[in-house]
């Protein structure tokens, strides 16, 4: 996809460097057949020479690679080989979500070009509907068509198009001359390529400058040609100026009708430029260089062939003891092949290589290689990208008693997965056994406890009180009965009492709620910093630890392996247990949100109750005050 990019890129700026050209230089000369074709060089040299790339190979010294004779670890390896700095990453990181721009740009880009192609098929089905059940009169290598409708003439390949009802016979005249030589000039062929172009580089604001500079050098070759016939040159002008009454005009074709009458009739009119004037084409010779030495030369840089070097670009370098087998971008299928086979051959190596993916440029972005040896040891580097690897490597040592040592070492950053392990520097089976005997006899080390997530504050929510409001009592019937109105009274002052006994009872779980919430938020976060201190240190506790076991049994050890399979175990529950506690903390949340709106809304609810009994409280008063009124 970045390939289609960076054509179409190219592309544009070819395209804006021969609109530029013809704009400034030869707009203004009357060399209209030779612009025809500087436009129509334009156009296909803006498609062609992005494809052509011419190759620089540059030679560089070797790097140089220092002999270890009896090395026992991968760092002393790596180190010894000065391959390049090599990035080891424990883990493969997870996949975060990222919003990728290419495929938006190139989703807007389809939607543009398909709606230009569907109004180019449109066009086409237009001019078959002008053209369909027409009289055809054939003359010559010309077909004419004498049509009803209110469109201006035009041609179309040998097609002449006219409505002879609207002109005068010289009229009609200057007109035929003009589309014939369109029809014998093959102009629609120059009007469909730019349409094309038009379609392909539709975001491009100077493609469509370009094709109405096709359209308009077109019609002054027509008009040019035309008036070498016609005897009567104003009376032609005078016909250009009749046609721009018509506004109706059949795409995708030469018609006779342009919106640019004015610059027609001024080259009509104008000098034939100079000769010498031709210079102005090769001034875009000196431009396209530049093109094709800034973007257009790709350099290869490649090592010289040291000593003893057998190199296939997959690539195997010998220097007397050690072998490092680098693994490139570009490196084939068939290269990989190679170098598993000459491995085995050389070294009695297995190596297999899967998992390998490739871009649009056929370069390498994932790739699993593991190395297996007889005595049962495996080492696996993998890396996968979005992007081209940088490279890895296999560095085969021979050391001086004649055991043989295998390391995986990796150019590409941590940004990327990437991923070694078993990082070991492995030696004959013999050396391996006599280890691991003499090495089994030592007491292992204990590996440090993780720690264990906080818990929270199992603590209820306080309950709502009960806030049963009552109901205001209802007055009497008969507002002049004493007994009555004094029942009444007595019934409304017990009711006050009840409603205003509730707002203690509310300020005391309002504050209850507050003190809650508050201590949850000050025990969450107290123990999340305990819970990271923790793991802080249990990083750097697990760090020595390796390094211990590394110390104590060295690489090649059971011991060694076997605890390190239950650290990778004991990492692998770990993160499990930080999901679970992430996921029972967002929970946790979650409902005590949800607890907390509850209770606000009991509240809001009872609060609203209140004023309800109130509001009708007034309400029965005023009712009872008009009844005695």
């Amino acid at each position: 996809m970045e390939a289609f990019f960076i054509f179409i890129a190219k592309s544009s700026g070819l395209v804006i460097l021969f609109y530029c050209a013809y704009y400034f230089l030869l707009r203004k000369e009357t060399f209209f057949n030779s612009s025809r074709w500087f436009l129509l060089a334009g156009l296909i040299t803006s498609v062609v020479l992005p494809f052509l790339v011419y190759t620089k190979i540059v030679w560089i010294e070797p790097t140089p690679i220092v002999q270890a004779p009896a090395m026992t670890a991968s760092k002393a390896t790596i180190a010894a080989m000065d391959y390049s700095k090599t990035y080891l990453s424990p883990a493969v990181a997870e996949d975060t979500f990222e919003i990728n721009w290419n495929y938006v740009v190139l989703a807007v880009y389809g939607i543009g070009f398909l709606a230009l192609v569907i109004k180019f098929m449109i066009d086409f089905y237009s001019l078959n509907s002008v053209l369909k059940g027409k009289k055809i009169l054939q003359q010559a290598d010309f077909k004419f068509v004498d049509i009803k409708e209110n469109i201006a003439p035009f041609s179309y390949f040998d097609y002449i198009v006219y409505n002879s009802s609207m002109y005068t016979a010289s009229e009609l005249e200057s007109i035929i001359e003009h589309e014939k030589v369109h029809s014998d000039q093959n102009h629609t062929m120059d009007v469909l390529i730019s349409r094309v172009f038009c379609v392909l580089f539709w975001f491009n604001p100077f493609i469509w400058l370009y094709k109405k500079a096709i359209l308009q050098n077109l019609e002054f070759i027509a008009d040019s040609e035309a008036a070498k016939i016609i005897t009567d040159k104003k009376a032609y002008q005078y016909t250009l100026l009749k046609i721009t009454a018509h506004e109706s005009c059949v795409a995708i074709t030469n018609h006779f009708y342009q919106s640019l009458i004015k610059k027609r009739i001024v080259m009509l009119n104008k000098n034939q430029s100079k000769k010498w004037n031709y210079w102005k084409y090769y001034a875009i010779i000196p431009a396209l260089a530049a093109f094709i030495f800034l973007f257009q030369i790709k350099t290869i840089a490649q090592e010289k062939e040291a000593k003893e070097v057998r190199e296939s670009k997959g690539i195997v370098k010998k220097n007397d003891s050690t072998d490092v087998i680098k693994i490139q971008k570009n490196t084939t299928d068939q290269e990989l092949k190679k170098i598993t086979e000459d491995l085995k051959q050389k070294h009695n190596v297995d190596v297999v290589i899967s998992d390998v993916k490739r871009n649009s440029e056929n370069e390498l972005t994932a790739i699993k290689v593991d190395v297996k040896r007889q005595n049962g040891k495996t080492q696996t580097i993998h890396i996968e990208s979005n992007k081209a690897i940088k490279g890895c490597g296999i560095v085969v040592s021979t050391q001086n008693n004649g055991s043989k040592s295998v390391a995986l070492i990796t150019d590409d950053a941590p940004g990327k997965k990437s991923v070694i392990r078993n990082q070991i520097t492995m030696s004959d089976e013999s050396d391996d056994t006599d280890n691991d005997s003499n090495q089994s006899s030592l007491t292992p080390p204990t590996p440090p406890t993780p720690p264990t997530p906080p818990a929270f504050l199992v603590e209820s929510m306080p309950q709502v009180p009960s806030m049963d409001v009552p109901m205001p009592p209802m007055p009497p019937g008969n507002p002049d009965s004493k007994t009555e109105m004094a029942k009444f009274k007595k019934e409304m002052a017990e009711y006050e009492k009840k409603v205003k006994s509730i707002e203690p009872a509310m300020a005391a779980y309002e504050k209850q709620i507050n003190k809650y919430l508050a201590l949850r938020d000050a025990n969450y976060e107290k123990d999340m910093q305990k819970y990271e201190a923790a793991m802080d240190k249990f990083s750097d506790d697990m760090a020595r630890f390796a390094d211990n076991i590394e110390d104590k049994y060295g690489r090649n050890s059971k011991e060694y392996d076997i605890n390190m399979k239950q650290y990778e175990q004991d990492m692998q529950q770990l993160k499990k247990d930080m999901k679970q506690y992430q996921k029972d903390v967002k929970q946790h949340e979650k409902d005590a949100m949800q607890k907390e709106k509850d209770a606000r809304l009991k509240e809001r609810d009872a609060r609203q109750k209140e004023r309800d009994a109130r509001q009708k409280e007034r309400d029965q008063r005023r009712d009872l005050e008009s009844r005695r009124s």
